[in-house]
C-alpha cells in the first residue's frame, strides 16, 4: 500500500469536507476547493479524518492514490490556513503595484508588464519591490509566483530580476579586458 496514501487526512474544527460520486469538495475559513478523484480512487469521511483507499495494486492506482492523498491533504489546509509565496525585486528602477485585480510591474522593458490576479488569490505589494502572494489553492499560488518570476528571472551578473524570498542566485564573474 502506498506509504502516503494509505494515512488519513485530520479535518480541522473550521473546515467542511464533502465528498460525492468521485468529487471532494473542501470549504472552511480561507476558501471552497474541489477535486475530481482520479483512476477508480475512493475517499470517505470517517470521524474527523479523510480516507481514500484504491481498488487494486497496480502501478498507476498506487501512484493515484498517493497523489489525490498528497492534494486531498492540501486543499484542507490551504481553506484552513492557506498558502503563502514572496518574491523580491531586485534593479534599478524595478517597481511592482496592484491595481484593482492586476499586478502591473516595470522591470526595464519599454512597456509595462500587466497581469491578471486569479480569483481567490490575494497579492500584496510592499516597498513597491516586495510580493506576497495568498491563497487557499497551493498550485495556483505557486503558478502565480513561477509566473511573475518568469517575467524577468534573477541575472548571474548583477543579480537583477524577479526571485523568491531567499532564493541563492549563482554570479558570474564578468568578462576581463587583457
Amino acid at each position: 500500500m502506498s506509504r502516503i496514501g494509505k494515512q488519513p487526512v485530520a479535518i480541522p474544527a473550521k473546515v467542511k469536507v464533502d465528498v460525492n460520486q468521485g468529487v471532494v469538495k473542501v470549504e472552511g475559513p480561507k476558501g471552497r476547493l474541489e477535486f475530481s478523484l482520479p483512476g477508480g480512487t475512493v475517499a470517505k469521511v470517517e470521524g474527523g479524518n479523510v480516507v481514500l483507499s484504491r481498488p487494486d495494486d497496480s502501478a498507476k492506482a498506487k501512484a493515484f492514490h498517493g497523489l489525490s492523498r498528497a492534494l486531498v491533504s492540501n486543499m484542507v489546509a490551504g481553506v484552513s490556513e492557506g498558502f503563502t509565496k514572496q518574491l523580491e525585486i531586485q534593479g534599478v528602477g524595478f517597481k511592482a503595484a496592484v491595481q484593482g485585480k492586476q499586478i502591473t510591474m516595470n522591470l526595464g522593458y519599454s512597456h509595462q508588464i500587466h497581469y491578471p490576479i486569479p480569483d481567490q488569490i490575494k497579492v500584496t505589494v510592499e516597498e513597491n519591490t516586495k510580493i506576497k502572494i495568498e491563497g487557499p489553492d497551493r498550485q495556483v499560488v505557486g503558478r502565480v509566483a513561477a509566473e511573475l518570476r518568469s517575467f524577468y528571472p534573477p541575472e548571474p551578473y548583477k543579480g537583477k530580476g524577479v526571485r523568491y524570498v531567499g532564493e541563492q542566485v549563482r554570479r558570474k564573474e564578468g568578462k576581463t579586458v587583457q
